[in-house]
C-alpha cells in the first residue's frame, strides 16, 4: 500500500472531482479495513523525506483527524479507539512522528506537532508514552534551529492539550525553562523565538508554582517584556498576546511590573504596528474585565467574597491611560463602518475606554469631557467622530448624575449632527452615542428624565429621517429607537411614544423592504426594533397592533409563494421567516396578555397556525426555530382550543424533539411541549406516548448536548400537571431517569459554569417532582408516590448540605417539600419529621430576603404541619 497511499493523498487534492471523490472513499475503505496499518502508513508519509510536502501534510492531517473530533461523543470513541490500538503500531506511529520533527521540511514538521500533541493529549492522562517530554526535552538542546523551533512547538502545543494536573511539576519547570531560554536574546534564530513566545502563551497556565516564587517569576517577566522590544513584528505580537494572558490569569501578582508594563504598552500603541498596538490596548482591556468582576464580587460595602483583593491598577493609571486611549480613537479607517467584522485601533482603543469607565466610574469624565469639547465641531471628520465615540464610550459606568448635565447638553447637538454632518462615519457614531444615552440614562433610572414631551417629537423625527440614511447610519438608528422604546417599559398606561406609534411602526416596515437591508443588518434590527416597540407599547395602542398582524401574516405568505430557490436564496428565506415569526410571536404576546385584544385576535388563529404549518414543510430536515417559538406563544394564547391544531402540527413536535444536532431547537421544542400540555391540560393525553418515549430517548442519549436535559426534566412536571394521574403509566420511567439524575446532581464539583449547569440541573429535577406531587394530588392513586419520597427528602437533604444552591433553586426546593406533605399529607409527615435539615432547610427559607423564596416556604410550612398534626 506504501506507493499507492501517495498516489490516493494526491489524489484526494485532485481539482476534478470524481478523482477526487474515488480517493476519498479509498481511504475511508483501507481505514476500515485495517486501521493499524492504515494509520502507520500515514505516519511513515509524514515521515519521509522523498515524499511531495502535499501528500505528506494531508498525510498529517487525517492522522490527526483520526485522533480528535469536534463533537464529544465522537471524540470519546476516537479516544477509546486509539487507546485499544496494537500497541507495536503505536510505537511505529509514535517514531515516526518524533522523527518528523527534525525535518528541513516545515510544514511536515509542523503538522508532526500537532499530531504529537494529539497523542500527548490522549496518552499522558492514562499514564502512557512518559518518555515523551524528556526526549523533547533533549531535542531543544542540541539540533539544528529547525528542529529546535518545531520541539518548542510541539510543547506549546502540549500544554494546549493536556490539563496542567497531568503533568508534574518537575516536568512543568523544565518546560518553562526551556520555553523562556528559547526566549531570551541569547537565542539568535528568529523562527525558534517565535514559537518559544507562542509556547509560553499555551504554557502560562502551567506556571501556577513559578509565578509564586518571586525570582522565577522575575525572570519570566523580564524575558517576556524584553520580547514585546524585538526586530521581529510577530515576536512582539506574541510577547502581548502573553502578557494579556498573565493579565488575567496572575492579576495578583502584577503590582511591581505594572509601571514598566505601561511605558511598553504606552510606546507600542503609539508608535508600533497594529497587530502589536492591537494587543497592547487588549491588555488594558484585560485589566479591567478582571477589577469589574473583583469590585462587583465586593458589593459596595467590601465585605464581598472575592478572593483576590483590587489593586486599582486602573484608576492608578488614569491620568495617562485615559489621555493614550483618546489618541487611539483618531486612527479610524475609511470603510470601517461598513464592514462586519472591522477591528482597529480607534475600536480598541473606544472599547478598552469603556471598560475603564465601567471601571472607575465618574473619575473618568473630567479627563474626557475637555477632549470632546475640543474636538466635536471641527473641520476634520475625524476629530468630530473621535469626540462623539468618546462621549458614547462613558455613558455606562458613571453615575446619572455626573452624566445628566453633559447629555442635556449633547443632545441637541447629536440630534443635529445626525441629520447634518456631511460625513457618514460621524453619522454612524451618533446614532451609536444616542443609542447609548438611552440605554442607560432612562426614566426609570434618573430622577429628572432626559426625553421630555417637548423633544421627543424632534427626537423621533430625526430617527425615523436617518433610517433612510446608508444602511450602517439606518441600523444605528434602528438601535437608538430601540432603546427608546425600550425605557418606557414600565412607566404605565402612557407613553411619550404613544402618538407617534403608528409613525414609528410604518417607518420601519419600510426599512424592512428597502433594497439595501440585507447590508449592515439593517433588515435584522428593524424587525428587533419593531418587536421591542411592540412589546413595550401601552394599551392605547392595541387596536394598531391589532392592524399589524394581517400586514405581517402577507408578508409571511409571500415567502411561502416562492419559486425553485437556489441555497442561498433558500437561507435568506428562511432568515426572513424567522425575523417575521420572531414578530408574529412578540404581537401573539402582547395581544394575548389581554382578554379584549385577545377576543379580536383569535379571528387570525387558524390562518397564522396555517401560515407556521407552511413554514415548517418549507424544510425537508430540520425545523424552523423562531416558528416553533410562536406556536408555543400561540398555544398559550389560545388554551384548550388549540387541540384542533395538535394531529397537523404533532409530527414538526416530534421532528423537532429529534433534532440533536442542532441542540438549540430541541431546546426550543422541549419548552413548547411545556406550553402545550399547559395550555391543553387532558386534551394532550393522546399524545402523551410519543412525547414521553422520546423525552426518554433523549434523557439516554449521549449525543444530545447536555444543556437540554434540565428542560426535559422541568418538562415532564408540565405534562404530570397536565395529565393528573394519568401520568402513572409513565411514572416509573420518569421516577428512575429523575433519582439517577439527581445522584448525579448532588457530586460535583467544579469550576462555576459547571456549578451554574448543576444548579440548572437540579431546578429541572424539582421541577419535574413539584409539577408530578400536584398531578397527583387529591387524586385515589396517590399512594404510588410514597415510595418514591424517602429518595426525594435525601435529594433535598443533599442539595441543601452542598450549600452551592442559587436562588431559583432555593424556591424550587422549599415548594417541592411543601407539595410532599401536600399532597403525601400523614404518610409524608413522619418522613419529614425524620429527615436530616427539612427543619433548618424551613427555617433558612422562611427568614430569606428574597420574597418569593420566602412566600414559598410560608406555604410549605403550612402544607406540613398540617400533614404533620394529621
Amino acid at each position: 500500500m506504501a506507493m499507492e497511499v501517495t498516489q490516493v493523498l494526491l489524489n484526494a487534492q485532485s481539482i476534478d472531482g470524481a478523482v477526487r471523490k474515488n480517493a476519498e472513499d479509498s481511504l475511508k475503505q483501507f481505514q476500515e479495513q485495517n486501521l493499524p496499518v492504515f494509520l502507520v502508513s500515514l505516519s511513515g508519509e509524514l515521515a519521509n523525506e522523498e515524499k511531495p510536502v502535499e501528500t505528506r501534510k494531508l498525510a498529517g492531517l487525517v492522522l490527526k483527524n483520526a485522533l480528535d473530533a469536534k463533537e464529544q461523543h465522537r471524540k470519546f470513541e476516537l479516544v477509546q479507539r486509539w487507546l485499544s490500538l496494537d500497541g507495536n503500531a503505536k510505537s511505529q506511529i509514535k517514531a515516526c512522528l518524533l522523527k518528523t520533527l527534525t525535518s528541513p521540511v516545515s510544514d511536515a514538521r509542523s503538522t508532526a506537532s500537532q499530531v504529537i500533541a494529539k497523542v500527548a493529549g490522549i496518552e499522558l492522562p492514562h499514564k502512557q508514552w512518559p518518555e515523551l517530554i524528556g526526549s523533547l526535552l533533549s531535542n531543544v538542546h542540541q539540533l539544528p534551529a529547525q528542529a529546535k523551533q518545531a520541539t518548542l512547538e510541539t510543547l506549546g502545543y502540549l500544554c494546549e492539550e493536556v490539563s496542567p494536573d497531568v503533568i508534574d511539576q518537575d516536568q512543568v519547570n523544565k518546560i518553562l525553562t526551556a520555553v523562556v531560554q528559547g526566549m531570551s536574546s541569547s537565542e539568535g534564530n528568529t523562527d525558534v523565538r517565535l514559537a518559544a513566545t507562542r509556547a509560553l502563551y499555551n504554557a502560562l497556565g502551567f506556571a501556577q508554582a513559578n509565578f509564586s516564587n518571586d525570582m522565577e517569576r522575575d525572570y519570566i517577566m523580564r524575558v517576556v517584556c524584553e520580547a514585546t522590544l524585538f526586530p521581529e513584528v510577530r515576536i512582539r505580537q506574541a510577547a502581548f498576546e502573553c502578557l494579556v494572558s498573565i493579565s488575567s490569569t496572575y492579576y495578583e501578582k502584577l503590582a511591581p511590573y505594572i509601571q514598566d508594563i505601561f511605558n511598553i504598552t504606552a510606546k507600542a500603541v503609539r508608535e508600533d504596528e497594529e497587530p502589536v498596538a492591537l494587543q497592547a490596548i487588549e491588555f488594558w482591556s484585560s485589566i479591567c474585565d478582571e477589577e469589574i468582576d473583583i469590585l462587583e464580587e465586593y458589593g459596595g460595602d467590601f465585605t464581598g467574597d472575592s478572593d483576590i483583593p483590587c489593586f486599582y491598577f486602573i484608576k492608578q493609571a488614569l491620568p495617562a491611560l485615559v489621555p493614550m486611549l483618546l489618541e487611539t480613537l483618531l486612527k479610524q479607517e475609511e470603510d470601517q463602518d461598513q464592514d462586519e467584522g472591522a477591528w482597529n485601533i480607534a475600536m480598541a482603543g473606544g472599547t478598552c475606554l469603556g471598560l475603564v469607565a465601567r471601571t472607575v466610574g465618574d473619575d473618568i469624565v473630567p479627563l474626557v469631557v475637555p477632549f470632546i469639547e475640543e474636538n466635536i465641531s471641527k473641520q476634520d471628520w475625524r476629530q468630530r467622530e473621535a469626540a462623539t465615540y468618546a462621549f458614547g464610550s462613558i455613558l455606562e459606568g458613571p453615575s446619572p448624575e455626573k452624566l445628566i448635565p453633559l447629555v442635556n447638553v449633547a443632545l441637541t447637538f447629536m440630534l443635529s449632527a445626525l441629520t447634518k454632518d456631511p460625513n457618514s462615519h460621524v453619522k454612524d457614531t451618533t446614532a451609536w452615542t444616542l443609542g447609548r444615552i438611552f440605554e442607560f440614562l432612562r426614566g426609570s433610572v434618573v430622577d429628572s428624565p432626559i426625553i421630555s414631551q417637548a423633544n421627543c417629537q424632534q427626537i423621533i423625527t430625526v430617527l425615523l429621517q436617518s433610517m433612510k440614511d446608508t444602511p450602517n447610519v439606518a441600523e444605528k438608528a434602528c438601535g437608538a429607537l430601540y432603546f427608546l422604546a425600550q425605557g418606557y417599559e414600565e412607566m404605565g398606561p402612557s407613553s411619550p411614544l404613544t402618538p407617534f406609534f403608528q409613525e414609528i411602526v410604518q417607518s420601519l416596515l419600510t426599512v424592512t423592504h428597502r433594497e439595501d437591508a440585507g447590508e449592515s443588518r439593517l433588515r435584522t434590527a428593524a424587525y428587533e426594533t419593531l418587536n421591542e416597540v411592540v412589546r413595550c407599547s401601552t394599551d392605547e395602542t392595541a387596536p394598531l397592533v391589532l392592524q399589524l398582524v394581517p400586514v405581517i401574516m402577507m408578508e409571511l405568505h409571500n415567502t411561502l409563494e416562492g419559486q425553485k430557490l437556489s441555497s442561498d436564496e433558500r437561507e435568506k428565506q428562511s432568515e426572513l421567516q424567522g425575523l417575521l415569526c420572531g414578530c408574529l410571536q412578540v404581537i401573539i404576546q402582547k395581544l394575548g396578555a389581554s382578554e379584549p385584544t385577545k377576543y379580536v385576535f383569535m379571528q387570525y388563529a387558524d390562518q397564522i397556525m396555517g401560515l407556521f404549518l407552511r413554514v415548517f414543510a418549507c424544510r425537508s430536515a430540520t425545523v424552523h426555530e423562531e416558528a416553533m417559538l410562536a406556536i408555543g406563544a400561540l398555544a398559550y394564547a389560545t388554551g384548550a382550543d388549540f387541540a384542533k391544531y395538535m394531529p397537523e402540527f404533532y409530527r414538526y413536535l416530534e421532528m423537532g424533539l429529534q433534532n440533536f444536532e442542532e441542540y438549540q431547537v430541541c431546546a426550543v421544542t422541549v419548552g413548547v411541549v411545556g406550553d402545550i400540555s399547559r395550555a391543553l391540560e387532558e386534551k394532550i393525553v393522546p399524545y402523551c406516548d410519543g412525547i414521553m418515549t422520546q423525552l426518554l430517548k433523549n434523557l439516554s442519549s449521549n449525543q444530545l448536548h447536555r444543556s437540554v436535559k434540565p428542560p426535559i426534566f422541568s418538562c415532564f412536571g408540565d405534562i404530570a400537571l397536565a395529565v393528573g394521574e394519568y401520568f402513572e403509566k409513565y411514572l416509573m420511567w420518569a421516577m428512575s431517569a429523575l433519582q439517577s439524575a439527581a445522584e448525579l446532581s448532588t457530586h460535583i464539583a467544579g469550576d462555576d459554569e459547571l456549578v451554574e449547569y448543576t444548579n440548572s440541573l437540579r431546578n429541572g429535577i424539582l421541577e419535574a417532582y413539584s409539577g408530578i406531587f400536584q398531578g397527583f394530588k387529591n387524586s385515589p392513586k396517590t399512594q404510588l408516590l410514597i415510595p418514591y419520597a424517602p429518595h426525594i427528602l435525601q435529594f433535598l437533604d443533599g442539595i441543601y448540605m452542598e450549600k452551592d444552591m442559587d436562588d431559583v433553586v432555593m424556591k424550587t426546593a422549599i415548594g417541592v417539600l411543601g407539595d410532599l406533605a401536600d399532597t403525601l399529607g400523614s404518610h409524608a409527615g413522619s418522613m419529614i419529621q425524620q429527615s436530616v435539615s427539612s427543619k433548618d432547610f424551613l427555617n433558612e427559607c422562611l427568614s430569606s430576603e428574597d420574597l418569593m423564596i420566602k412566600e414559598s416556604a410560608e406555604w410549605a410550612k403550612l402544607a406540613i404541619s398540617r400533614a404533620i398534626s394529621v
